[in-house]
């Protein structure tokens, strides 16, 4: 092919950058004060327009499945900008050969995690020079090298339709060529992969077995594949060897600092002692080669992509089981925190309970041997953005957490730039970036979080100290309040306030003596204000709607006496309250009383006065767990607070509707539609049997009797391959909107939402109706519905909290419509014909994302 225009504008773009300036190997840093960013090679910048296509029709920047086009060069020449957002490190995703594009699957592995040779650059990525230039580029700049790697699967070229016969695995298999033309990778030993030949079959490079169909059994979980991909025989010495062969290269070669491990999860936790601390001359342990780099603290962290309900730390346990054998045997010095993530999540996005995290935060430090070593994050390339359920105003909050606790704070690519989207590229040229760059180094995320990391590293006791939980909210969003202290006395308190309403936070016990100051050190909105430390250690204030702030502990020598007149709440007649109730007190100095209920400022209790006496009737339209513990405050402005009451209640629930669905109705309008045919959607998991409302004053229960629930992909919701859009009409709200956002149809019976959630197994956003549209979701919801899966029962409950719907104490005349569909990053795609994962009978550019749809359902007066 002749040299034509557009190739000379490719090989004047591909120039080569100024050389590196920077050595190989550096020493190990303290890790607990890292922060790194996370990239994703192929969506992060493109250096070299010349490596984007390998000619195998794996490259469409429209396409999210395809490669986009970035590359090492071009990771190199935005170091600047990570650096100046405050990043010591970046982690980036396996930059090694993949399989570029899986006929059967519909997809490519742009991401790195598709290996054909562990110790090659793959083509679109650049050499293993830029490779190197890049790591050098890195230390140069006082920064650090994390590498992807993966030991527990190649790509995927094998599949077995039924259970394969153990004595003859050859039986039933069925090969995927991919467009280069490969049926096994390419590099050795990892190219043996057909049992038909009986020499392969005895090197047992691999598990030959099927999809994992059940997560809690152990030998699908550590031998079967996991999403189709070929599954490594992590007991054979070969196989070991060959992985710490080709990851030591690396370490070499390149000038890896750390390692994160890909699924560690998916192998026995001791393959990791040999992993790591192998004594072979051949191929030595990964630390062992970093140690004869100069690394003497070689960081490893792996992947465990489970998460517990509230209240649990099963997952926890089973993630600190790969750091640690039980005899105290080290594996890995660390693991990501998926729990953290997911309760921080629920938390900061979706209004959950503040005592949800604080919970967390102190189990944490229990369960883990080392939490300081643990990467924590927010985002990441394999959930949901934050921002696609949340808002910007929880997202700064959950940044300024993960600032403040023990681990290593993860941000992803686009965080700091406000992506909605998962895997959305940074530069013009790549997928979802609406043809501009996104390197803003003005975009106000992008400047908080400047300043957040610079607080953390400019403050050690808050990257090594220790948290003490000092106050949360049981019963929703509010306050969360936490010390962090080192060994030597320093302190720094972290309070949040999580909801839409200003939160009273009264009678604090910080344990440091009256007159003692609190300096501010950060405020989110950059307004914080000194606090005086009050009589018995105490300090309340009113708290701002969705603020966030950081004091430092300072003594004085002044010693204070409080003499104040607080105002008196009390004791209340009974623990258990079955509807509402009256509390009564008395103000001893003029001015006027407000009657605080679970932190809420802005919505007091109101009040009857006779002299300095006064009586408030409590509401409890909006409490719904008789678990809950509630509270209620009685506060004067300038003055302070009476003590705290506590309190339960225990409503009843009133049924308002039950609405059988035919069986089998679930393919769409006209009964056009078809399931994907990948065979784990054979149950069809989006057919509807039954749905039950009931209400409790303000709150709704929306509880769906399925014809399937499946947990193929371990979803932590406790249901896969299917989706819900609940949407609600609540009298008196105002507006509405009759578009069911991106499922291109619209509510029937002229009925308009006011509520919208969208639920899923990996996760639940909800949304009111204000700026929603065709393509809009709506505003993020504070607070959001509660889920609840009973597999045995085959149901899914959804409780909507009142503060969700209104705050209505009365929800006589709502509306509710309920449909299924499945989302994956998005909804699931539709196309003409069904395939893998894609649903089959429909025009993708106009035809409803619903496979089944009950309601509207009218909610009865009483």
């Amino acid at each position: 092919m002749g040299l034509g225009v557009g190739m000379l504008a490719t090989a004047a773009f591909a120039a080569d950058p100024a050389p590196a300036t920077g050595p190989r190997d550096v020493p190990s840093p303290d890790w607990r004060d890292q922060v790194v960013y996370f990239l994703m090679i192929d969506r992060f910048a493109n250096g070299d327009r010349g490596n984007d296509d390998q000619g195998a029709g794996e490259t469409d920047p429209a396409d999210n499945a395809k490669y986009s086009g970035g590359d090492l060069r071009g990771a190199r020449e935005r170091i600047a900008y990570m650096r100046d957002l405050g990043a010591t490190a970046v982690w980036i995703t396996p930059p090694v050969a993949n399989q570029w594009w899986n006929p059967k699957a519909h997809y490519g592995g742009y991401h790195g995690y598709w290996a054909t040779d562990f110790g090659s650059v793959d083509k679109h990525f650049g050499t293993l020079q830029d490779y190197q230039a890049f790591a050098q580029a890195l230390h140069g700049d006082g920064m650090y090298l994390i590498q992807d790697v993966v030991v527990n699967h190649v790509a995927d070229f094998f599949h077995y339709a039924a259970l394969p016969d153990p004595k003859d695995p050859a039986r039933g298999l069925s090969f995927v060529r991919d467009t280069q033309g490969q049926g096994a990778p390419t590099q050795a030993p990892f190219n043996r992969n057909d049992p038909r030949d009986p020499a392969q079959r005895a090197q047992a490079i691999y598990h030959w077995t099927p999809d994992i169909v059940d997560f809690t059994n152990d030998t699908q979980r550590l031998t079967w594949q996991n999403a189709g991909l070929d599954d490594l025989n992590a007991e054979s010495p070969e196989v070991r060897r060959a992985l710490r062969a080709s990851y030591g290269k690396w370490i070499r070669e390149v000038g890896v600092d750390a390692f994160r491990v890909d699924t560690a999860l998916y192998v026995p936790p001791e393959y990791f002692a040999d992993f790591l601390r192998a004594d072979d001359p051949q191929a030595p342990g990964i630390l062992r080669v970093a140690e004869a780099t100069g690394r003497k603290d070689f960081h490893v962290f792996g992947e465990a992509f489970a998460s517990d309900k509230p209240f649990e730390d099963k997952q926890a346990r089973r993630i600190d089981a790969y750091m640690r054998a039980p005899d105290g045997t080290p594996y890995m010095p660390g693991m990501l925190d998926f729990p953290l993530y997911a309760t921080a999540t629920d938390v900061f996005a979706r209004g959950a309970p503040t005592k949800q995290l604080g919970w967390r935060i102190e189990d944490r430090m229990r369960v883990f041997a080392d939490p300081w070593r643990m990467a924590t994050f927010i985002d990441n390339h394999d959930v949901d953005r934050f921002l696609a359920s949340g808002d910007e105003a929880g997202l700064k909050q959950a940044l300024l957490m993960l600032m403040t606790l023990p681990g290593m704070p993860v941000i992803w690519q686009g965080t700091e730039q406000g992506f909605t989207g998962m895997r959305t590229a940074m530069f013009a040229g790549g997928f979802g970036a609406q043809g501009r760059d996104h390197f803003d180094e003005d975009a106000p995320l992008y400047r908080y979080l400047q300043r957040a990391i610079a607080l953390r590293r400019g403050d050690k006791v808050l990257s090594r100290g220790t948290p003490e939980v000092l106050r949360s909210n049981a019963a929703g969003p509010g306050v969360l309040a936490y010390w962090m202290k080192d060994g030597s006395g320093e302190a720094r308190l972290v309070v949040f306030n999580t909801a839409n309403h200003k939160a009273l936070l009264d009678n604090l016990p910080t344990g440091l003596a009256a007159g003692d100051l609190l300096r501010n050190v950060f405020a989110i909105d950059g307004k914080g204000r000194d606090l005086d430390v009050g009589g018995y250690g105490n300090v309340s204030m009113v708290l701002p709607p969705r603020s966030g702030y950081v004091w430092r502990a300072e003594t004085r020598d002044t010693a204070v006496i409080d003499d104040t007149e607080y105002p008196e709440l009390d004791d209340l007649p009974r623990e258990i309250f079955e509807g509402d109730f009256d509390v009564q007190g008395a103000n001893l100095v003029p001015g006027d009383v407000r009657v605080v209920v679970d932190e809420d400022y802005d919505h007091p209790m109101p009040i009857t006065r006779q002299g300095a006496h006064w009586r408030a009737r409590i509401d409890t339209s909006a409490m719904l767990d008789p678990a809950i513990e509630h509270t209620v405050v009685a506060w004067m402005d300038g003055v302070g607070a009476s003590e705290r009451r506590t309190f339960h209640v225990a409503r009843p629930w009133t049924p308002a509707a039950s609405i059988d669905d035919p069986l089998g109705d679930d393919t769409g309008p006209g009964g056009r539609y078809t399931y994907p045919t990948e065979a784990t959607f054979a149950p069809r998991q989006g057919d509807i049997e039954h749905v039950d409302v009931a209400t409790s004053g303000g709150t709704l229960r929306v509880t769906v009797r399925m014809r399937a629930i499946t947990t193929t992909w371990n979803p932590p919701n406790g249901f896969d391959h299917v989706a819900f859009s609940v949407f609600v009409d609540v009298p008196g709200m105002q507006g509405g909107a009759r578009a069911m956002p991106n499922q291109f149809a619209d509510l029937p019976d002229t009925m308009r939402w006011d509520v919208h959630l969208r639920a899923n197994g990996w996760g639940r956003a909800m949304f009111d109706a204000r700026s929603a549209s065709a393509t809009n979701e709506g505003t993020p919801s504070a607070s959001t519905a509660l889920v609840d899966v009973d597999a045995a029962a085959r149901t899914v409950t959804f409780t909507f909290p009142a503060a969700s719907l209104g705050r209505a104490t009365d929800l006589a005349g709502a509306r509710v419509y309920v449909t299924t569909w499945d989302y994956d990053g998005g909804w699931r795609a539709l196309r003409p014909v069904a395939a893998d994962y894609a649903f089959g009978g429909g025009d993708p550019a106009r035809d409803p994302r619903v496979l089944d749809a009950v309601g509207p359902i009218t909610i009865p007066k009483h």
